[in-house]
């Protein structure tokens, strides 16, 4: 486990074949740089470890799954350079995902933010309680869902990831993410949860690892370009942050 205080921490637990990865962040689970260097890390530690079978994805707590970019840092950023850096953690998650030779199952217990709905989308079968609504904040604070957009995108389709992108002072709950194909099954509380989560990633456990793998290939084919697209994404948003309407916006957002 790696952990401190203010950089959250990042853990990976192995049993009967499912890798369970927990992220855990005091600030309703925001995603820092370093604590999105560690979560990238840690899925492409169990992605190559013969003992997993399965990556269950996961956050510790019980009210929000991420509340995505760490507002602190983002307002830190002074440089084009550490913008890109920042925005670039999220592209490496996202990426990491979706080259595992790993079936990556995630559990959605409660609200995910801007990165938090990209990581939600970048799995492979999501699991969700009715609580977990999704809400793409990142125009409202002066930059755009840049970087998560091609995966959401991909999981939802196009035109409802305009609404999400356009509307981002709007929630969208739990039947609407399942309506869209972003989480697969919508659960009624965390006992349920945890209970078809543990049945799905049994079974999956047990399946020929070699035929998962190749059907993850499958499921991700036509991405091959998204190392190089979503850091131009990254370099997009890095660029945005450092306006005047971005910082006064997030100075503002910090205050609420």
């Amino acid at each position: 486990m790696h952990s401190a205080a203010t950089a959250g921490e990042v853990s990976l637990h192995t049993e009967n074949g499912i890798g369970t990865l927990t992220f855990y962040h005091p600030s309703h689970n925001a995603m820092p740089g370093i604590q999105l260097q560690r979560l990238s890390a840690a899925i492409q530690e169990a992605g190559t470890d013969p003992d997993v079978r399965v990556i269950l994805l996961q956050s510790a707590g019980e009210r929000t799954f991420c509340a995505g970019a760490s507002f602190d840092e983002l307002a830190s950023i002074r440089t084009l350079e550490e913008g890109k850096a920042f925005f670039s953690g999220f592209a490496r998650v996202i990426n990491a995902c979706r080259t595992s030779p790993k079936i990556i199952l995630t559990r959605v217990q409660g609200k995910a933010v801007g990165g938090g709905v990209g990581i939600a989308a970048a799995s492979d079968y999501c699991f969700a309680t009715r609580q977990a609504a999704l809400r793409l904040s990142e125009l409202a604070v002066g930059i755009g869902p840049f970087v998560v957009g091609p995966v959401i995108e991909r999981k939802i389709g196009t035109a409802a990831f305009r609404q999400m992108a356009l509307k981002p002072n709007d929630w969208f709950d739990a039947d609407w993410a399942f309506q869209k194909g972003l989480y697969q099954e919508v659960l009624p509380d965390m006992e349920a949860l945890d209970k078809a989560i543990h049945q799905m990633a049994m079974q999956l456990a047990s399946f020929h690892p070699q035929a998962l793998a190749e059907l993850k290939r499958v499921f991700w084919q036509g991405t091959e370009d998204w190392d190089r697209l979503l850091e131009e994404r990254a370099a997009t948003s890095g660029t945005l942050v450092l306006s005047s309407f971005a910082r006064e916006a997030i100075a503002a957002f910090k205050q609420k």
